[in-house]
């Protein structure tokens, strides 16, 4: 676990969002990056990858994970070329990565893919269980 400083002591705003590279995480990332960019805030691009990927070699699903977060970051730009970005990939479930990134953020956006239904409730979800874990306000867009 990392220890985060206390943002609002040491006067540095976080908005922290998950990516997956589907349609509703690229929103999520718009939505984050106009928010940072009003509030003066660094944005936290967050990607995870887990043991979901059993039939490709780690080297591909980290390279894939990069790439993730590194159109994230440009779509971000798109729309706050000034903004100050940080980029973080995880090796293990998104859920807990992006319920540890929230400490101390102000803020964590997820996209919400819209499951619903008996899959939903069965499987879960990432923004479901980031709304009812996470340590700071969650948006999640949908």
């Amino acid at each position: 676990m990392i220890p985060r400083v206390d943002n609002k002591a040491a006067g540095t705003h976080r908005i922290v969002v998950g990516v997956d590279g589907s349609d509703n995480a690229n929103r999520a990332v718009e939505w984050a990056a106009s928010q940072a960019a009003r509030t003066g805030s660094v944005l936290e691009i967050h990607a995870a990858f887990g043991p979901a990927y059993v039939f490709l070699a780690p080297s591909e699903v980290e390279a894939t994970t990069r790439s993730l977060v590194e159109n994230a970051t440009k779509l971000a730009r798109n729309d706050a070329p000034q903004l100050s970005i940080d980029c973080v990939t995880h090796q293990g479930s998104p859920v807990p990565a992006l319920v540890e990134a929230s400490n101390g953020a102000d803020l964590l956006v997820v996209g919400s893919r819209g499951l619903g239904g008996f899959r939903g409730l069965l499987l879960g979800s990432v923004s479901q269980q980031c709304v009812m874990h996470a340590e700071c306000p969650v948006v999640v867009v949908h």
